[in-house]
């Protein structure tokens, strides 16, 4: 009998330990080298998006390094709307529909209101960006991410003085998204950045991977991604947009304040209280592969350590 998908752990238990990953994926790394040449994974409905979408690469911001496979990126998953082990989004995101969509913007800004998906993108130029992608329980990806500027976006709704940082809502919906019928986080879920980062060239929403529209499991429709920082801070499936003076709130600094800050910079010399984050292991690599080491900011120090001059990152982190 398979194990139900949505268990109830408490929030400081939720995120494994480094070294424990899915049996599925241990057999699928012992079985590689064999089963690879004989016969491909079928495509799961929900990762096999329609391409199309128009946007050019960009150099500047995309790292060397050899990006994850589509199959990688699409079936090994946090989010936790759809169950809380790495498979269970792909498996089950299936529900969640991304058409009609549109997203509330409001707070201190000179225009607010809601915006269908479409009306979002038409003024953006959307383009290729291949990014490292570090998560907080030590694995991580390359991923050739498709999006705009999040800055491009902000410019257009014209955020007051008063605007000091941007808070992202996930859509609340247990009927699309089973795993909000359980308390495993406070849903719905919440992240926010500072004005600064949310406006810095790095910050990127995101609508695409591997030039196909973004699988409902990496979150679809829109998602946010700050490469510099852990992965939970990229939402998903993104209903609102606030402007707000005060700090926001978020999904995991109220489930384990003393696990997740709300800053969550990659800093390899700040560790997780239950685990180390001096080390990562890459996705697609053999299993009992040597972890590499973490990078300062996730490889993008020079591009954003200014932004936190003189904070003291162990207090802040």
């Amino acid at each position: 009998m398979k194990k139900h998908p949505f268990n109830q752990p408490r929030p400081s238990e939720i995120t494994p330990r480094d070294s424990f990953f899915n049996r599925r994926e241990i057999l699928a790394t012992a079985l590689a080298g064999s089963a690879a040449a004989l016969i491909a994974p079928p495509a799961r409905p929900q990762a096999a998006a329609a391409g199309g979408l128009k946007y050019s690469r960009n150099p500047q911001y995309s790292v060397t390094e050899a990006p994850n496979s589509f199959e990688d990126i699409t079936t090994y998953n946090n989010f936790y709307e759809f169950g809380t082990d790495k498979s269970e989004p792909a498996e089950n995101a299936g529900t969640l529909r991304t058409k009609p969509w549109s997203v509330t913007i409001d707070g201190e800004a000179e225009t607010t209101g809601t915006f269908t998906l479409e009306d979002i993108l038409k003024s953006q130029s959307l383009e290729e960006r291949i990014y490292r992608f570090r998560c907080v329980e030590a694995w991580s990806m390359v991923v050739p991410w498709m999006g705009f500027p999040l800055a491009s976006l902000i410019q257009r709704f014209k955020p007051t003085s008063k605007a000091k940082y941007v808070e992202f809502t996930t859509l609340q919906d247990p009927k699309q998204m089973p795993g909000q019928r359980y308390p495993v986080l406070d849903w719905p879920y919440n992240e926010g950045l500072r004005m600064d980062e949310a406006m810095h060239p790095l910050t990127l929403m995101v609508v695409g991977v591997y030039g196909k529209t973004l699988p409902n499991q990496n979150g679809a429709p829109l998602r946010l991604i700050v490469p510099w920082k852990y992965g939970f801070k990229g939402i998903k499936s993104i209903v609102r947009i606030r402007f707000t003076e005060r700090q926001p709130k978020t999904a995991w600094n109220i489930a384990a304040p003393s696990e997740y800050g709300f800053y969550a910079n990659v800093n390899p010399n700040v560790d997780h209280p239950r685990w180390s984050q001096a080390k990562e292991r890459r996705i697609g690599k053999a299993f009992l592969a040597p972890r590499q080491q973490t990078l300062m900011f996730n490889g993008y120090e020079k591009e954003v350590a200014a932004l936190y001059k003189g904070m003291d990152l162990k207090k802040f982190y």
